[in-house]
């Protein structure tokens, strides 16, 4: 097979293992920037041409699109996806797992169980905003944040009142969640290849830091889920319509709750912490998979 992986950085760590997973088991494998792509959209024969060349050879692609790129990303996945070529991730499902309000209506309809979140417009509705998730203390989060940036605690109500009235002041739309306390800094996040968990760790905030990312100082080990948790991620990346994925969860004193799904998940984490092969996982799934004109967009809403 010839296979794309779309991203800007041939040098990270994922990007490397999923070339050279690729590589090891015969397949051609390029990196492609995807931002240096360009588009030629016509009824008669679409192309998307990448340093003056046009790209039609592809058997199936591995989309690794930042967050701030989504737009113009999901543009060029779709596109592939109109050539016939194979995507891990679709376009809309890309674009669905990055709206975050959308991400959690969709969670929530197919009963899927998340924090209480509220979420509003207009800074007179705070008070009742605050309210809806209990009060405080609570968890503000921009729709647009990542790895953790854009996530405050605000433990005090009056706290909570003036972070909220901050960002609206500046235009950012946020959501308000309840505080899972007995979470304790820690969440699990669970790789999802296919429609099954391939790897799971337990990853543990910093000291004093209610954020357990792992590039804000966490750490990460092998935890073993409990069906209810297997279940719920596996559950949550199908609504989304994502076939590779991260799912977040907290452990809270009513069951496993969503925090994210995260279509374009690190590998370096995951697989130093489990020794699991998740990128050899990734290119298995093309290989049983990726078949020319069978693009399948799975996301709903």
């Amino acid at each position: 097979m010839k296979i794309a992986i779309l991203s800007t950085e041939p040098t990270l760590y994922s990007t490397r293992k999923l070339v050279e997973a690729g590589e090891e088991r015969g397949h051609e494998v390029q990196v492609i920037d995807y931002l240096r792509c360009y588009m030629k959209i016509t009824s008669m024969k679409t192309q998307v041409i990448y340093m003056g060349e046009p790209l039609e050879e592809f058997d199936a692609i591995i989309p690794r699109i930042g967050t701030s790129k989504t737009f113009y990303g999901t543009a060029v996945v779709r596109q592939f996806e109109m050539m016939g070529v194979f995507t891990a991730n679709t376009s809309q499902a890309i674009s669905c797992s990055r709206d975050k309000l959308r991400c959690l209506q969709l969670l929530a309809r197919e009963g899927i169980g998340l924090p209480v979140t509220g979420f509003a417009n207009y800074t007179q509705d705070i008070d009742g905003l605050i309210n809806t998730v209990g009060g405080a203390p609570l968890v503000i989060k921009l729709l647009e944040g990542t790895q953790g940036i854009g996530v405050v605690l605000a433990e005090t109500y009056q706290g909570a009142k003036s972070v909220i009235e901050a960002f609206r002041a500046l235009n950012a739309n946020i959501l308000v969640q309840e505080f899972i306390e007995e979470a304790d800094g820690a969440d699990l996040r669970c790789f999802i290849v296919g429609d099954r968990v391939i790897a799971a760790i337990k990853r543990q905030g910093a000291e004093g830091e209610f954020r357990s990312n792992l590039h804000r100082g966490g750490i990460a080990k092998k935890v073993r889920l409990s069906p209810q948790e297997r279940s719920t991620a596996t559950r949550s990346a199908k609504a989304i319509g994502l076939k590779v994925a991260g799912v977040d969860l907290l452990r809270s004193h009513h069951g496993p709750v969503v925090i994210e799904v995260n279509s374009s998940p690190g590998l370096e984490g995951i697989e130093t912490a489990t020794g699991v092969d998740v990128s050899g996982k990734i290119i298995e799934f093309l290989e049983k998979n990726a078949r020319k004109g069978q693009v399948r967009d799975h996301a709903q809403g």
